[in-house]
C-alpha cells in the first residue's frame, strides 16, 4: 500500500472481487503452500519415501507410510509395487516451511496414483484464471465437454472423459486460457470456442 494506491511486487493481472484485490503473476515456478492440491510425477525413491517432481524449485516428498499405511515396513514392503518412476500422483501439501522440501500426502479422498486421463501442463500462475471466480471457468469447460478435470496448483492438469472430441476441446480450452490469461473477455472466448462444431 502506498498512500491510497495498492502497488504489486510482481507483474500480473489484477482481480478485484468484493473488498479484495489480488494479482495473478504471469510467469514463475510453483511455490508450495500447505493444503495445495498438486499433481506430482514420481522421479525416484529411497527405502522410506518417493521423490516427486512438482514443477517447483523444491522436490515433493511422499512418505511410504502414507501409501502403505501404519504397518509399513521398509524391509518387507517393495515401494515399486505401489508407485514407479513416471507415475502421476494427485497429492496434497501436508507440510512446508522453506527449510526442507514439501511433505506430501495422499490420505485425503480422491488422492493417489492417477491411472487414466490426459496430462496438460500450464504455467502455475495461470491456475487461478483456469479455475475462475468460484470455479466458474472450470465448470463451463467440464459441462461443455463432458470431462472431469483435476487441477493441480502446480500447473499440472489431468483431463478425463469418454468422448475423444470432448477431451480434445477441454485440452484446447485449457491451452487457450494458458496463452490468453491476460485477455479481459476470456470467459466469452472460451465459451464460443466450446460451442463451435468440430475442432
Amino acid at each position: 500500500m502506498r498512500g491510497k494506491n495498492i502497488v504489486a511486487t510482481t507483474v500480473g493481472i489484477s482481480e478485484i472481487f468484493d473488498n479484495t484485490v489480488r494479482v495473478i503473476p504471469l510467469t514463475g515456478k510453483y511455490y508450495p503452500k500447505i493444503n495445495d492440491l498438486v499433481i506430482g510425477k514420481v522421479t525416484t525413491n529411497t527405502s522410506l519415501s518417493w521423490e516427486l517432481d512438482i514443477s517447483s524449485s523444491y522436490v515433493g516428498v511422499l512418505p511410504a507410510s502414507d501409501v502403505f499405511g501404519r504397518n509399513f515396513s521398509a524391509h518387507a514392503d517393495e515401494l515399486f509395487s505401489k508407485l514407479r518412476p513416471g507415475d502421476l500422483v494427485a497429492t496434497r501439501v501436508a507440510n512446508f516451511d522453506r527449510t526442507r522440501d514439501p511433505l506430501l500426502t495422499v490420505s485425503d479422498m480422491d488422492l493417489g496414483k492417477i491411472d487414466s486421463g490426459d496430462l496438460v501442463e500450464i504455467s502455475p500462475s495461470k491456475v487461478p484464471r483456469l479455475i475462475g471466480k468460484r470455479g466458474s471457468m472450470i465448470q463451463i469447460i467440464e459441462n461443455a465437454t463432458g470431462t472431469t478435470i483435476t487441477i493441480g496448483q502446480n500447473g499440472r492438469i489431468v483431463v478425463a472423459g469418454e468422448d475423444p472430441d470432448g477431451l480434445l476441446k477441454a485440452k484446447k480450452a485449457i491451452q487457450m486460457i494458458n496463452e490468453k490469461a491476460h485477455v479481459a473477455n476470456l470467459t466469452e472466448q472460451v465459451r464460443k470456442m466450446l460451442e463451435t462444431k468440430g475442432d
